[in-house]
């Protein structure tokens, strides 16, 4: 049976929206023309009260469409704060730029000055984000007295099911209530008080109460038996999920499509930067990249100069082989930081040649760094620290081996026998990265990867737009990418 609250939360996300914009303007209003505000800016003329709200309420169900468009109803979307802010923004901004153009439009003005449709914009924003809020807290009280969860059976004798029984335990944060378990063995450690069940006809005979959905996670030799559970739930309304034991095939971008125009497969795409997803960070990477190159330009000159007077004679850039999309050797641009004595030279050698292999581990389990590396000079250590050393990848991003976001480029003996690294080199390496901006001095190599190639599996724009930001904060921080 259906469970209807995840409907009736979004309806009244609607609803909640609706009022939140309507406030936003009369506030608007009432500041510019009751208290006001803003009164020395240029008025277009006496607008009544009625009028204004007649037509902004006429004008109201299609920004809520906006909305919708944008997701914002969607559970994918209002269950992560993040993502919903990204987007209660940007469909604030549409929705002001619909209503300025239908008082464009009109024969007379809706607005009784410039300055409140701003007002209006501001004020939505934030009336939004608080009743999106509110109505956050609200779910999760009523979830914690069992209002409004979802009561799901899960299937199979898999370690997905003892995850999913992890994960879906705390009803406050996902919303679920594990009614049972199929084909469990013993009892899950530290969720005895979930039931466990045989097989799926003695859940039928024992179960009480309404169920929502199954998710199986582990299909039967005899297909009878699947066949019967994918049955009961479709004559039942029961939503029905299926996860794969090898989870890591599908966590990329998937369609499905009629093979010979008749049978149902599924296409696992290596990433999801593909098609025109390609197109547009290419031209996105051209784009900034540029305006990066001619807006630097001046401290590139400027550190050009400086290395010259520090080190005569030795070259300004180090360019290291790196392996770019589909395992191609490409030169990085980099501002030499180490010793000339030390260029070109893996950790390994640098610190052997030296005569410290004693720093080699060190190094590596320091996340590739040491505090106090004698291999990079003074000046080479201000470049690290505040990654200007990085800077002439924008060339590299201009001709097109690189983009502005990426997994890491890495050195091709670090990356040789990683078992994911044809997926990892699916995409260009890029300047900065997920791996980068999380933490890249604190976590191992390891996970370092595990971050890349989520990025891979998982690449949108709006990533790459989050990814940048965190990127120059990193930056004007000083903890460096």
């Amino acid at each position: 049976m259906k469970n209807n609250a995840s409907l009736i939360y979004s309806a009244c996300l609607v609803v909640g929206d609706f009022l939140a914009l309507v406030a936003a303007f009369v506030v608007a209003y009432m500041l510019r023309v009751k208290a006001g505000v803003g009164i020395s800016q240029q008025a277009f003329g006496p607008i009544s009260g009625r009028t204004y709200i007649d037509v902004f309420l006429a004008v109201l169900p299609f920004w809520i469409l906006i909305f919708a468009l944008l997701g914002l109803y969607n559970h994918s979307i209002y269950e992560k704060r993040f993502k919903e802010l990204g987007r209660l923004f940007i469909g604030s901004f549409i929705g002001l730029m619909f209503v300025i153009f239908w008082n464009f439009l009109a024969s007379k003005p809706i607005f009784p000055a410039r300055l409140v449709p701003i007002y209006g914009f501001a004020f939505a924003f934030i009336f939004l984000v608080v009743f999106r809020n509110l109505a956050r807290f609200v779910r999760i009280e009523l979830f914690l007295h069992d209002s409004g969860l979802t009561r799901v059976l899960l299937i199979g004798n898999t370690n997905m099911t003892h995850e999913l029984v992890s994960w879906l335990a705390d009803s406050k944060r996902s919303g679920y209530r594990v009614v049972g378990v199929v084909g469990g063995k013993k009892s899950l450690s530290g969720h005895e008080d979930i039931p466990l069940y045989h097989s799926f006809d003695q859940y039928l005979e024992r179960a009480s109460g309404e169920l929502h959905g199954i998710i199986q996670t582990e299909l039967y030799a005899d297909e009878a038996r699947n066949a019967k559970i994918l049955t009961y739930a479709q004559e039942n309304h029961v939503n029905y999920r299926f996860v794969p034991g090898n989870t890591e095939l599908f966590v990329g971008n998937i369609e499905v499509e009629l093979f010979r125009s008749s049978i149902p497969v599924i296409v696992v795409h290596q990433t999801a930067l593909f098609g025109w997803g390609r197109v547009v960070k290419r031209l996105s990477d051209l784009l900034l990249g540029s305006l990066a190159l001619v807006v630097a330009s001046p401290l590139l000159l400027i550190i050009a100069l400086i290395q010259k007077i520090a080190e005569p004679g030795a070259p300004i850039l180090y360019k290291p082989k790196r392996l770019g999309r589909f395992g191609s050797t490409i030169a990085i641009y980099k501002f030499r930081s180490m010793k000339q004595a030390y260029t070109d030279m893996s950790p390994e050698e640098g610190f052997a040649k030296m005569g410290r292999k004693d720093l080699i581990a060190a190094y590596r389990k320091g996340g590739d760094r040491i505090d106090n590396d004698p291999r990079i000079s003074r000046f080479g250590n201000f470049l690290r620290k505040t990654s200007l050393d990085e800077l002439p990848q924008l060339f590299n991003i201009v001709k097109g081996d690189i983009s502005l976001v990426g997994p890491r480029a890495l050195d091709p003996f670090e990356l040789e026998k990683h078992p994911k690294k044809n997926l990892i080199l699916s995409v260009k390496t890029g300047l900065t990265g997920l791996a980068q901006v999380s933490g890249r001095r604190d976590i191992s190599f390891e996970e370092r990867r595990k971050l890349d190639l989520y990025y891979v599996q998982n690449w949108s724009i709006w990533l790459d737009f989050v990814i940048l930001l965190k990127t120059v904060r990193a930056v004007l921080g000083g903890r460096g990418i």
